[in-house]
């Protein structure tokens, strides 16, 4: 009599969310924060792009919560109709490098021999210049823009997704469900995209998940040296760019509150990312 194998459980039913406040707090704001991204258009109390210079700098109101920046613009409108900007193009960033890096890495590790020498010293030569450096150089060719930026730091996460992938892949290719599946007549890539792919991926989506952070952070740095999004588009990291004549006059509200939004939903995606990474780590002892 033969003995089966029973295959591992899909990898997602190993994330849970139980006994972790500030996941829960953070994955709230996440959630959050995306919904009022998605209905922006109609939670502006104003027009983003129009212009009062007459109440230029205005604090607080009772039509304007945040007051007015230098230009004359809602603030508040700006901060709301940004984060879609400022939330598209890391998820860009994210879903290309994550797509390609995945297949990049299984391969590698999947396959082995010179297809892994090959495509892993390829990563690492990506590795050797800097993500911002290579963004500033093809916006400096292509001009501004969200995708040029946005394609430029997808490829310079590529081998985080990557490396970790391989490493990932090649654990998992040791595990006796793989023998247990090759020996039931199941092919490499049946088995690779059933079976294994679905086990490595809640530890891929935390580190994409933290990888979203660190792109949001990227971008928003362009958009303030004036290399991202033009410059009537609202962006939190332009916005941080146009408040700094604001601050120099005593009005500091329209540069903080894009630094408090760029900050808060770093480390909430950070926070979320990590928790899902050692639910899984504990999970697998």
């Amino acid at each position: 009599m033969t003995a089966v194998v029973p295959l591992r459980r899909p990898g997602f039913a190993r994330i849970r969310t139980a006994g972790a406040p500030l996941y829960l707090l953070c994955l709230a704001a996440v959630t959050l924060l995306v919904l009022a991204a998605l209905l922006a258009p109609w939670l502006v109390p104003a027009d983003p792009n129009a212009v009062d210079l007459g109440n230029a700098l205005a604090g607080p109101s009772v039509g304007h919560p945040f007051g007015i920046d230098a230009s004359g613009r809602d603030t508040l409108s700006r901060l709301l109709v940004g984060a879609r900007t400022s939330l598209l193009g890391p998820l860009g960033v994210v879903a290309f490098s994550t797509l390609t890096g995945v297949v990049v890495g299984a391969l590698a590790g999947w396959r082995g021999g010179w297809l892994d020498s090959v495509l892993s010293r390829s990563t690492e030569l990506v590795f050797a210049f800097p993500g911002m450096l290579l963004a500033i150089l093809i916006v400096s060719v292509y001009g501004e823009g969200l995708l040029a930026p946005v394609l430029a730091l997808a490829v310079a996460y590529l081998p985080y997704v990557s490396r970790l992938t391989r490493s990932l892949v090649l654990a998992e290719r040791e595990r006796p469900y793989v023998s247990a599946s090759l020996v039931q007549g199941q092919s490499g890539l049946q088995v690779c995209l059933r079976h294994v792919l679905p086990n490595i991926a809640p530890v891929v989506l935390a580190q994409s998940t933290i990888n979203f952070g660190y792109a949001l952070i990227d971008l928003a740095g362009l958009s303030f040296l004036g290399l991202g999004v033009p410059a009537l588009t609202p962006d939190w990291g332009r916005m941080v760019f146009d408040g700094q004549t604001a601050v120099q006059e005593g009005y500091p509200l329209s540069a903080i509150l894009p630094c408090a939004a760029i900050v808060s939903t770093v480390v909430a995606f950070n926070v979320v990312g990590e928790h899902w990474a050692d639910r899984v780590a504990r999970r697998d002892r």
